[in-house]
């Protein structure tokens, strides 16, 4: 089979938010998207992350000569000659971000060249993912979040939902504990509350807010403290009912490696659009099982639906606002959640996915 990788081009778009949006400790008002496109074998191969446009740069300059004239089935090949060619750049950041996107355009073109899904190349332990939707941001109205959320539960059937908390850096918890009163009163007490600081506490204020938290049962708390407190996370995760989750600035497997170390989480995230790619992401859920822990998708739906599929320990998969709007703005074949699940499509090659260059360009940054 002649299949040897011929073209590698890269694009940048920047979409708009459709209002402001916050956290705990950011704010932002736009998302940009960095896609990639490979040819081989008489097929296309789409793949992205959602990073800075220095992304499309780098992929260009380095990384490009990496992939051509590489066989298109030998991805994990391509992976490792990726990785060592940005040695002397580091690996955290931006590296891996364009890492992240050339793979999973490798996988989607090994995949079409098979004429299978990815979910299918990859081997399937489940059949679709569960979800939680997640947005509930900071910068929101009451109504706005009762709005989303009820969208999700009631009419979608999404049982789990996550919303933002650490107002300003964690200085308005009554505000915090206020808005998680409402997405409780929204939802009913059936479906699973989850909460995401993104850092904006300190680690004795995280348990206290935790605790305060619980009269609206609340299951999951994503980054009380900064991801990088390690010590900080094993400590509030000793100390609260809740399960503590981090994870999704990981950029290298030793980062996750060294959280589960820690016994700094309950549930490790892990982003295939950061972390490296699907290659890197089946390796960082083989670490969490090797500690007895599940992993939890981190945004990129569009692509983690299908290795969501792929691996035993799958806690549930982030249904991300801001995500699913740009990916219906830039491609064909986005999944839609039926049930609570997303269901890969298995009659469509690769991940299904067709860039609409046509509609895209008005974004072209």
């Amino acid at each position: 089979m002649d299949a040897t990788i011929d073209s590698l081009e890269v694009r940048v778009f920047t979409i708009p938010t459709d209002q402001p949006e916050a956290d705990g400790t950011i704010a932002w008002d736009s998302t940009t998207v960095v896609v990639v496109t490979v040819q081989g074998g008489g097929e296309t191969g789409v793949g992205f992350t959602y990073g800075p446009s220095g992304c499309a740069a780098l992929i260009r300059d380095v990384l490009r000569t990496d992939v051509l004239g590489r066989d298109a089935l030998d991805v994990p090949g391509a992976w490792g000659a990726m990785v060592g060619s940005i040695r002397n750049l580091g690996r955290p950041g931006v590296a891996s971000t364009a890492i992240s996107a050339v793979d999973t355009a490798l996988w989607d073109l090994k995949a079409k060249v098979l004429g299978v899904s990815v979910a299918r190349l990859l081997g399937m332990v489940r059949n679709a993912a569960p979800l939680y939707g997640s947005g509930g941001f900071t910068t929101y109205s009451d109504g706005r979040l009762r709005e989303q959320f009820a969208h999700w539960v009631h009419e979608l059937g999404i049982p789990r939902v996550k919303m933002k908390i650490g107002q300003d850096w964690g200085t308005n918890e009554a505000r915090d504990l206020e808005r998680v009163h409402v997405a409780r009163e929204t939802i009913g007490p059936d479906a699973q509350l989850f909460v995401d600081a993104n850092g904006a506490y300190t680690r004795k204020q995280a348990v206290r807010m935790a605790r305060a938290m619980a009269t609206d049962d609340v299951s999951y708390l994503e980054e009380p403290v900064s991801s990088d407190d390690l010590q900080g996370l094993h400590l509030i995760r000793n100390m609260i009912d809740m399960d503590v989750a981090a994870g999704e600035y990981g950029y290298a497997l030793a980062y996750f490696a060294d959280m589960c170390a820690a016994e700094a989480v309950d549930i490790l995230q892990a982003d295939v659009s950061r972390c490296g790619g699907i290659t890197e992401w089946i390796r960082v859920a083989a670490v969490a099982a090797s500690h007895g822990l599940r992993v939890s998708a981190h945004t990129a739906q569009s692509l983690t639906a299908h290795v969501a599929c792929a691996v035993p320990n799958l806690a549930h998969l982030e249904y991300f606002h801001d995500h699913a709007r740009c990916d219906r703005i830039l491609f064909d074949g986005v999944l839609d959640p039926v049930g609570g699940v997303l269901r890969p499509d298995l009659d469509r090659p690769g991940f299904g996915l067709e860039l609409k260059l046509a509609d895209a360009e008005r974004y072209a940054a």
